[in-house]
């Protein structure tokens, strides 16, 4: 859905297997906001206006991961696809040294595509994300084993209608500190519920998600070269700080930075210091 108009002007691009809406605001070098499962650009919407302005161009696609607004039947929503429909979202906008920004399950696709297709990748964010075995980590573990049931998306949807139940682990309990705005919680959460071609969307990709996909992309992070920045909430309920640690072992150039006072979502915990990670970042690995 992404609303915020923080954002930017709203486009569309026609990708293989569907079409999806993007954001994009500022000018200069591109920087590419990857969100995770059941959100979309709307989780940006905090940090998108610093970066714009500090002189970058912004763009934040609605990815088909339960919370985008044009159905995709005939994309290919396995990791691996949605990885290769992010490369073809950078070819399509002819985008070269990008910077990926990437949270939670945004983050195992960025490593996917990182490993499959880096031509246009000139350095890398990963914001409190899945990795190795810990795709999809604890509470989430069974929604890929509960996809496989038909119907049953339904229900868990229609339950997030209560707002009460917005703060338990299964919901934004464990993945926000505070309280997700109403009508961003709205934005992330009526596709579902509201379209039975989004929630088949979100089935597809749910039950495609397993950890070999994320311990397949690990293998390869030895021959990485593209410096990653490993942006981390030290108090995550889900994505354990050992997780971190481990990412910054294994990638030759990587940089590790935790952030207090934040569950995994850190665009909406924490926007301004990751704002401010970001670009100290960007500005120490930028292109000469």
């Amino acid at each position: 859905m992404g609303t915020s108009t923080s954002l930017g002007r709203m486009h569309e691009v026609d990708l293989p297997g569907g079409r999806i809406r993007y954001h994009d605001t500022g000018a200069g070098a591109p920087v590419v906001f990857v969100h995770g499962l059941l959100v979309n650009a709307d989780l940006w919407r905090k940090v998108v206006p610093a970066i714009a302005a500090a002189g970058y161009r912004c763009l934040t696609p609605d990815l088909p991961l339960g919370s985008h607004s044009i159905p995709v039947p005939d994309a290919d929503l396995t990791p691996t696809g949605v990885a290769d429909l992010i490369a073809a979202f950078l070819q399509q906008l002819d985008l070269t040294d990008v910077t990926i920004v990437a949270n939670d399950t945004g983050g195992a696709i960025t490593q996917v595509l990182l490993t499959r297709k880096p031509d246009r990748i000139g350095r890398v964010v990963l914001a409190s994300v899945d990795s190795y075995e810990g795709f999809l980590p604890q509470p989430f573990t069974a929604l890929p084993l509960l996809a496989r049931i038909p119907g049953s998306i339904r229900p868990l949807t229609e339950a997030m209608r209560i707002r009460a139940l917005h703060r338990l682990p299964l919901a934004f309990g464990w993945v926000a500190k505070r309280p997700v705005p109403p009508e961003i919680a709205d934005s992330y959460l009526l596709p579902s519920r509201n379209s039975a071609a989004i929630r088949k969307d979100l089935r597809r990709f749910l039950k495609s998600v397993h950890r070999r996909y994320t311990l397949e992309a690990a293998a390869h992070f030895p021959s990485i070269e593209i410096p990653v920045l490993i942006a981390w909430a030290r108090e995550d309920k889900i994505f354990p700080v050992s997780f971190a640690e481990r990412l910054a072992e294994d990638l030759p150039n990587a940089t590790l930075r935790l952030i207090d006072d934040s569950y995994t979502f850190l665009p909406e915990d924490q926007p301004e210091l990751l704002t401010e990670t970001i670009l100290e970042f960007t500005r120490l690995h930028a292109t000469p």
